[in-house]
């Protein structure tokens, strides 16, 4: 347990359960009586966001959390396997707990996976990801005239807008936090 006081953002509290990270801590200070905390949560098993105010003195519980980097191996039915990149152990995810992050997972791309109580609770994809363009709606010469963007298929089955110019075999760079178009990289080989 701790001080409510001792709570900043980051921090990974148990509540009714649940284990969240707080997001955004305001303290305010009444003229009478105790100061006030509210804090800022997101769930880290559903990412259902929530706030509680807690007042100075109040104890919460503190959630241990280990990060680990893991390498996307391959998906299997609905199913997601990791590996450690320490001990070379395998860990499986089911799709639901990963949500649209899925889409940006490529093989072989390093992840940051969050481990409370041995159970993996959270996958932390890099901020910029490198896919190929797999399906691209055809465009004119006219269509590259005003800054217009085209609907496009990535490798994993993203779909992201993209300038005109961009085609079939190049290769993007997508950030993976808002899921749009950041440049293009290259061509595949």
């Amino acid at each position: 347990m701790m001080e409510i006081s001792e709570v900043a953002r980051n921090t990974k509290l148990m509540i009714d359960g649940a284990p969240y990270t707080v997001e955004e801590v305001n303290f305010v200070k009444p003229g009478k009586g105790r100061a006030i905390y509210r804090l800022k949560l997101r769930n880290l098993f559903d990412g259902m966001a929530r706030e509680i105010t807690y007042h100075s003195g109040d104890r919460v519980e503190e959630v241990s959390v280990t990060s680990h980097e893991m390498q996307f191996l391959y998906e299997e039915g609905g199913h997601y396997v990791f590996m450690d990149n320490e001990t070379f152990e395998q860990h499986t995810i089911d799709k639901k707990r990963i949500g649209p992050k899925a889409l940006f997972l490529k093989e072989g791309i390093t992840v940051s996976i969050l481990i409370m109580h041995g159970r993996i609770i959270d996958v932390n994809l890099p901020k910029f990801v490198e896919l190929a363009v797999t399906a691209s709606a055809f465009t004119t010469k006219t269509d590259t005239v005003t800054a217009q963007q085209k609907m496009i298929t990535l490798e994993t089955g993203a779909t992201v807008g993209v300038p005109a110019f961009v085609k079939e075999g190049d290769i993007i760079k997508v950030d993976t936090r808002t899921g749009t178009y950041v440049e293009r990289t290259g061509t595949k080989k």
